[in-house]
């Protein structure tokens, strides 16, 4: 993790700009929320130097965290920590209630001209915060690009990753400064584009605990008893290949055409687990496209392959 902020002399001609200001001392944070990312990220700044005065949180589950990562900060009610939180006050809730939770806190005085009022969403960029806007408070949308636990363990793996970040242009300094504290690497995220580059990341992580936990239910049904041992060496090998080589690291049956090993996956599937058919159907179909698109199978190899597919989609359809 980078060094904590320092203090740093005047500048020496004029008044700093408000950026600046900001950027030259350690800043007084406050947390809205102990869920995995909040309470992580909190302990995370606090590391970095920065006065973590209060955070919110009442389930079982945030008291548990907080006693992990942030033993010594006050929990306190969601409008008592975003008074608290004098420099930068951190939104961590779900994407779907996040915009009651800045309304609320805007309707209700708890935020202040010139305060900065981040949330961690990916999908929501700076539209969600107007009302804090409205009310004078600068608005940061930093969304951490990886899977937490709610752990010590997760302080670990912040090193080096990226942050998705949208920002006023004149908050562009201190955001980048913020995701530096937390050792991260700022990857500046246009507004429009926060739903793509949500839907993206959702893709690629959530998407995958799901494909490895059917890929293991499988090898259960066929009688391996310790799926992960088989899974684990093959994974890890196809996903360094995918992120090193992109399409050209497609192996398998769809990539050759081979449409009777695909055919005899299809019937064992429905009779075996027919609730992983169309998941199935629907990534073969999309592998098929992209290994074609890329060469990596001829149009003509993939005519048997497309029609078994193309069968299994009607079946299951009716």
């Amino acid at each position: 993790m980078s060094a904590p902020l320092r203090p740093r002399p005047a500048a020496p001609h004029g008044p700093a700009a408000p950026w600046d200001r900001a950027t030259s001392r350690l800043l007084t944070v406050g947390v809205v929320g102990a869920g995995r990312v909040g309470a992580v990220l909190g302990a995370a700044l606090a590391a970095a130097g920065h006065r973590v005065v209060a955070v919110s949180g009442g389930s079982g589950a945030s008291r548990a965290r907080l006693a992990l990562l942030l033993p010594e900060v006050p929990r306190r009610p969601v409008a008592a920590v975003a008074h608290a939180a004098a420099d930068l006050l951190l939104i961590a809730v779900p994407d779907d209630t996040l915009a009651g939770v800045v309304a609320d806190l805007a309707e209700r005085g708890a935020l202040h001209p010139g305060q900065i009022v981040a949330h961690t969403s990916g999908a929501h960029g700076l539209a969600v915060l107007g009302p804090a806007a409205a009310v004078g408070a600068r608005p940061l949308a930093l969304h951490p690009a990886m899977t937490f636990t709610g752990t010590p363990d997760d302080l670990t793996r912040l090193d080096g990753i990226s942050y998705g970040v949208t920002a006023p242009a004149e908050l562009r300094p201190l955001a980048a400064r913020l995701v530096a504290d937390l050792g991260g690497v700022p990857e500046w995220v246009a507004e429009s584009d926060r739903p793509l580059y949500h839907a993206a990341l959702a893709h690629g992580a959530n998407h995958l605990v799901t494909l490895v936990n059917e890929a293991t239910d499988r090898l259960r049904d066929a009688g391996v008893s310790r799926p992960e041992k088989v899974l684990a060496p093959l994974l890890r090998a196809a996903l360094e290949n995918a992120l090193r080589l992109g399409d050209d690291a497609l192996t398998g049956p769809v990539s050759r055409g081979d449409a009777g090993t695909v055919q005899r996956h299809l019937v064992r599937l429905a009779a075996t687990a027919p609730e992983s058919v169309p998941a199935y159907l629907a990534l073969a179909r999309r592998t098929a496209d992209r290994a074609i698109a890329a060469g990596r199978l001829r149009p003509v190899d993939a005519q048997s392959l497309l029609g078994v597919l193309a069968d299994s989609s009607r079946e299951v359809a009716a």
